[in-house]
């Protein structure tokens, strides 16, 4: 990596206070798909209008599962520390 694309590569990154929201955004974007997929396959098969049904779903359940990330990732990182042992 050349100094030029690591300075280019540093002005692209978001201060880290917004590392709960990345997060968040990152794990309802990917979680929220999967289930679609999953829950869409077993409800109504696999036919010509199967990602087009996941693609409905997933509209109502991004938004859903990311407001639910923010709310329930404070009390997972509790339940986490409460059961991992710290080093």
């Amino acid at each position: 990596m050349t100094a030029e694309s690591t300075t280019y590569t540093s002005r692209l990154r978001l201060p880290n206070r917004a590392t709960p929201y990345v997060f968040a955004l990152y794990m309802a974007t990917i979680m929220a798909f999967l289930m679609c997929l999953v829950i869409t396959l077993a409800e109504f098969g696999l036919d010509e209008h199967y990602l087009e049904n996941v693609m409905n779903a997933y509209r109502v359940a991004m938004p859903s599962a990311f407001v639910c990330v923010l709310v329930v990732r404070p009390m997972v990182a509790r339940l986490v520390a409460w059961t991992v042992h710290a080093r």
